[in-house]
């Protein structure tokens, strides 16, 4: 862990040193008033699981059963909200500074600590069911499958514990730089695989039953002349769609893999660290440098492009009815058109830097802050929404399209979206 942290300490003084030579640090951008906006939003209620403090980029995300949402804080606190009405559940303290989670499944919310510990809670009630360590930082969450919980470290290692007591089952590695970001990409469970980026730019799929690699995929090589230029992490989640895995990676690509082989069947330079999200027609990026894209899901050709929150440290974009949503470093959340790209709403969600991208869940948006302020926002639009064709920006030159077009994958339907009561208004926002 200390080893970690002089790679970071590194990259920020090599980053300090390039900005104060050649340019000017880069302000965010200011927000502007939204002219016509196309949605209302609603706040329909607010709890907190603590944990304000230092900026430590902690993947303290939110995870949802069908009735229930999940949070845990930076202090060690674990707890469980109704959907709905937000109401507090549960709240168990683990008195552990927590730095991944939630990861929920098999009636189980699992939670992984600074120092490599791991917690298994139950759903129902906050009992722990058992704790486990092992070597290693987490900063994501824990994926949790039928039998086992599949954690990432930051040392390159994906590990699978047994669901039932957490012992370790078996663990799979890759070789990481010696130069990388602060963060572990969350793993991911489809089918009998457990998927996961790593900090070498590759994505790997191993076996659920014993850990073997099923492929592993170079998805954005590295390039450059410097170690800080040849940095190309891969620290946010995949996201897989039936048989399609999307992914992004640091100073890399967009791309859309085979779930079954690990085949790369497109490619689009861009970079990004954050996650992204998928709807039936399109893939959205939140890139580096604060601008939102939209890139075709079945080409990768760029779509949109919006850049009017550069350098707003944009969260990764969550997809919610005809509208994909971003938070930012001011705790603002940003609705934004799906089809065009415009901007059509603004919400403010709380009074911290909003990291881990927020969550839709039963047409609603769920986000929480780095303090560990949670929001539930619900976002009605003003009138019927009417497909529009004109990008914000024009793209000069889209993607390539592939040289052979993949095999049609049927996508999943989108959830239904359940009608919400209006409670109090969001804060104001300006423009909003």
């Amino acid at each position: 862990m200390k080893y970690r942290s002089l790679l970071l300490v590194a990259a920020l003084l090599a980053l300090a040193a390039c900005s104060s030579k050649d340019k000017k640090v880069d302000e965010p951008a200011k927000l502007t008033d939204i002219k016509n906006p196309s949605v209302r939003i609603q706040k329909l209620w607010g709890a907190s699981v603590g944990g304000g403090g230092k900026k430590l980029r902690l993947g303290l995300g939110l995870a949802a059963s069908e009735t229930h949402l999940f949070a845990a804080g930076r202090d060690g606190d674990v707890a469980a909200f109704d959907l709905k009405t937000g109401k507090q559940i549960w709240r168990t303290k683990t008195d552990l500074a927590l730095a991944g989670g939630t990861g929920v499944g098999a009636d189980l919310v699992v939670v992984g600590s600074a120092d490599g510990q791991v917690v298994a809670l139950a759903a129902a009630n906050g009992a722990q069911r058992w704790r486990a360590e092992v070597k290693g930082e987490i900063l994501s969450s824990p994926a949790v499958a039928e039998h086992e919980v599949i954690v990432r470290t930051v040392d390159g290692k994906m590990r699978a514990l047994n669901i039932v007591d957490g012992k370790e089952l078996w663990a799979a590695e890759q070789q990481i730089p010696r130069l990388t970001l602060r963060g572990a990409a969350a793993p991911v469970v489809a089918r009998d695989l457990a998927l996961s980026g790593f900090d070498n730019g590759r994505v790997m799929a191993v076996s659920l039953g014993d850990g073997s690699t099923v492929w592993d995929s170079p998805v954005s090589p590295s390039h450059g002349r410097t170690e800080l230029e040849r940095l190309n992490d891969i620290d946010a989640a995949v996201k897989v769609i039936g048989e399609e895995v999307f992914v992004a990676g640091f100073q890399g690509r967009a791309a859309m893999l085979a779930l079954d082989s690990g085949q790369i069947w497109w490619t689009h330079d861009v970079s990004s660290y954050r996650g992204v999200d998928v709807d039936d027609e399109q893939m959205y990026v939140s890139t580096s440098d604060g601008e939102l894209v939209a890139l075709k899901r079945r080409t990768g050709a760029e779509m949109w492009r919006n850049d009017s929150l550069k350098h707003r440290s944009l969260s990764a974009p969550a997809v919610v009815g005809d509208f994909v949503t971003v938070a930012d470093l001011d705790g603002y959340v940003h609705w934004f058109d799906r089809v065009t790209g415009t901007i059509a709403g603004r919400a403010k969600a709380g009074g911290d830097r909003v990291t881990n991208a927020p969550l839709a869940a039963g047409g609603n948006l769920y986000v929480i802050g780095d303090n560990g302020e949670v929001v539930a926002l619900h976002g009605v639009p003003i009138a019927p929404h009417v497909a529009k064709t004109a990008p914000v920006a024009p793209v000069a030159a889209p993607a390539e399209a592939p040289a052979e077009a993949p095999t049609q994958a049927p996508a999943e339907p989108a959830a239904p979206a359940e009608p919400a009561t209006p409670a109090e208004p969001a804060a104001p926002a300006p423009g909003g």
